[in-house]
């Protein structure tokens, strides 16, 4: 996989995914990052990429020019192959899909994670100021995403979100691969509760059947819980979830406060 990032701060890509888990990822080759600046792009001599909105208002707007010049580098990149696993054909069917970062795209989730995680190439697009030149955006973008209803300065840090979360799905990333499988939003479920060392903490006990040994009973114990802490937390994604019966009326017995 690898993720290109159009931004006017590339230090602060590569800073955040040089560390942790995407960190030894990138060292192993699992992942690969490719932050460009776009001030590069700048036909101005003082490097400017922004200007006054016309028709008035507050702030500035990013110019279409340095954008555009941004994206075509990176398209060159992936087309002559010097970018890891990149796609061989650039024509508009197998076109790099280009992520504009916006309070106004549609909300990011993991099935969107899924989704992105199944392409060799990436490119985010991280705006600043009061946007971005419309007329770029509808050449180049196809996903608007957000990743929440409120307003951050800019798009590296959404940028940074996806990214990790993307990250985690592709193969060889986790040491143990499983755990994409099991934490949450799996099944549309809220992951399980879990314990470690010591068995007795400030009086409170780890459950007995995480010390049973017995797996099958440790595997109903993992998905009541999950079932528990989504009815309880996030009751919206109850009726989304694939559940049994008996898991239902578990869910609705809870969010009744039946079980309080």
């Amino acid at each position: 996989m690898n993720f290109h990032v159009m931004t006017l701060f590339p230090d602060m890509i590569n800073n955040a995914m040089s560390e942790s888990i995407t960190g030894r990822a990138i060292k192993a080759g699992h992942i690969a990052v490719n932050a460009v600046n776009i001030r590069d792009f700048s036909e101005n001599k003082h490097n400017r990429v922004d200007d006054y909105p016309y028709g008035g208002g507050a702030g500035m707007v990013m110019q279409a020019g340095p954008v555009y010049r941004c994206y075509k580098a990176i398209e060159e990149e992936i087309s002559t192959g010097s970018v890891v696993n990149a796609g061989e054909d650039l024509a508009d069917e197998n076109k790099t899909r280009v992520i504009y970062l916006s309070p106004q795209g549609k909300t990011f989730n993991q099935e969107m994670a899924k989704g992105f995680a199944k392409e060799e190439n990436l490119i985010f697009l991280c705006g600043h100021y009061e946007g971005i030149d419309e007329r770029v955006l509808e050449e180049i973008v196809t996903d608007y995403v957000s990743i929440g209803d409120y307003v951050l300065t800019g798009g590296e840090l959404p940028a940074l979100v996806m990214m990790d979360t993307i990250s985690r799905l592709v193969p060889g990333v986790l040491n143990n691969d499983m755990s994409a499988q099991t934490e949450s939003f799996t099944d549309n479920l809220l992951e399980y509760p879990q314990y470690t060392r010591p068995e007795n903490w400030e009086g409170k006990l780890v459950p007995p059947v995480l010390l049973s040994g017995n797996h099958k009973k440790l595997a109903e114990w993992y998905r009541e819980q999950s079932v528990i802490r989504t009815a309880k937390r996030r009751p919206d994604l109850i009726e989304k979830a694939e559940l049994t019966p008996k898991e239902r009326e578990l869910a609705e017995r809870i969010m009744s406060g039946e079980n309080e």
